[in-house]
């Protein structure tokens, strides 16, 4: 008889469980890397680990609060600025014993205060503490709402395909079904309402619940920025559709152009008016790990709650106990990116320096890297206005497809492979994410230092056309 953890006996939906972003390109990769070979990780929106530095005044304010005795040195005043000295008093009032006491489970009330303030200045509509929970990222929140809404099999969740892996590998892992909805690469990763109609339709054919719809604006791997137009039709469906809105908003700070600037689901539902402002269900998702922070690590996020009853809000605060309290550092790191300097304060000019150069140097970057890959052969991308990433469309030849599948491999896995061998370039091929029968992409970060950035491309560039060279009898497609 199997004993319960042999691999026969465990849970099936974790077996089933798949996770792209570090699967077989990242595992082979990380082997590659051990044998001596230069890897360049860009399969994972890790800022710091490509280069990024942190930025000096929340490392400053969690450093004294981590070792609250600095405070008590008579020298403090000589290494810390004021601000910094001032607000890390400040944080460590609002604990019951320092960074290594439990907080409340939903996180310390002070900090969910100045989540709440951010909100209501980002949005112009107040903001209730007590619907806000802090979390470990914001990966966590969305793994404890698809929790609370999925019951068995027959209840679905609308992605956006191609999606960002935690909802297929999460859902599967609590048993519902993903109803994918595709996004329009030819409309620059688009959202058509007419097609979303059509996979809620086919999914109750078979008998699937539709409860919930997942949007990720700025769009995870693509790169799109939704329009006020397709949040406001987003809204009015899930209204008709009786669907909770989950709206993963985490890159709402990485946005690289200026026709549509960011703009949070909660304000578009909010602006529409009554009745649909109190009868639209909406969880709303941000995080310390993107924008100009890109402070994965720390592990801070957290999702607000809008128009959920409060016997539901009673429910998910009872599960978050169950794990007592989200990590105290990371609270304190999103209390700062809620709350950063102001006009005023010693740290301001440098703070906003920082700041402005990141932004700035990602802006510049998204630009590189679109263009270099569309300088490739059979290679087509649309430009980044948002997030950290590249999803470019890779045309592969018949012959390489046929490779491929000799090798016992997806034809964008096989491309991938062939890429990390020969450049140190660890991507994720498209078929992680999900994408149309016949279509092959990768997704890269556009993380990579700027001055970097040309080389990396240049060798890309020369990979993917010797590539097509071998495994093209005959001139490439037409671009579209």
């Amino acid at each position: 008889m199997p004993k319960p953890l042999d691999h026969e006996s465990i849970n099936e939906n974790v077996k089933k469980v798949a996770y792209a972003v570090r699967g077989e390109l990242y595992l082979r990769a990380s082997e590659l890397q051990k044998e001596g070979k230069k890897i360049i990780f860009t399969n994972v929106g890790n800022p710091h680990a490509l280069g990024q530095k942190p930025l000096t005044f929340p490392r400053q304010v969690v450093a004294l609060c981590q070792a609250p005795f600095l405070l008590d040195d008579p020298n403090v005043g000589l290494v810390f600025p004021a601000d910094a000295i001032a607000r890390a008093k400040h944080y460590l009032s609002l604990t019951s014993g320092g960074l290594g006491a439990y907080s409340d489970s939903r996180g310390l009330p002070g900090i969910r205060k100045e989540v709440a303030e951010f909100i209501e200045r980002r949005d112009g509509y107040p903001s209730n503490p007590d619907l806000i929970f802090l979390t470990d990222g914001a990966s966590k929140g969305v793994m404890q709402m698809l929790n609370t809404i999925i019951r068995n099999e027959k209840d679905g969740i609308l992605v956006p395909v191609p999606q960002y892996p935690l909802y297929s590998a999460t859902i599967q892992l609590y048993g519902g079904s993903l109803v994918p909805y595709y996004l329009d690469e030819e409309s620059n990763w688009g959202l058509d309402l007419n097609n979303v109609r059509q996979s809620v339709m086919q999914a109750r054919s078979k008998g699937i619940t539709v409860r919930a719809m997942v949007i990720i604006n700025p769009g995870n791997p693509t790169g799109q920025c939704l329009s006020e137009a397709n949040l406001r039709e987003l809204l009015r469906f899930c209204l008709y559709e009786n669907l909770v809105l989950l709206a993963d908003e985490v890159y709402q700070q990485n946005i690289y152009q200026d026709e549509r600037p960011f703009i949070s689901a909660k304000k578009i539902l909010l602006d529409m008016g009554l009745p649909i402002s109190k009868e639209v269900q909406l969880v709303s998702f941000h995080t310390v790990s993107k924008g100009y922070w890109g402070e994965c690590g720390q592990r801070g996020g957290y999702f607000e709650m809008t128009n959920l009853p409060p016997e539901t809000v009673d429910e998910v605060y009872k599960v978050a106990s169950v794990s007592l309290s989200p990590n105290v550092p990371g609270q304190i790191f999103l209390g700062l990116m809620v709350n950063p300097p102001k006009p005023g304060d010693i740290s301001y000019l440098k703070f906003t320096e920082e700041s402005k150069a990141v932004l700035g140097s990602l802006r510049k970057r998204a630009r590189i890297m679109t263009d270099g890959f569309n300088s490739c052969r059979n290679v087509v991308c649309n430009f980044t206005e948002g997030a950290m990433y590249s999803f470019p469309q890779i045309r592969l030849p018949p012959k390489a497809i046929e490779a491929a599948k000799k090798a016992g491999k997806v034809p964008d896995v096989f491309y991938c492979l062939k890429l990390l061998e020969a450049t140190g370039i660890s991507t994720v091929p498209g078929s992680g994410f999900g994408q149309k029968e016949g279509v092959f992409h990768l997704r890269t970060t556009i993380l990579p230092a700027e001055e970097e950035m040309p080389a990396i491309m240049a060798s890309f560039k020369k990979f993917n056309d010797e590539f097509m060279e071998q495994y093209e009898g005959y001139r490439g497609y037409s671009r579209m």
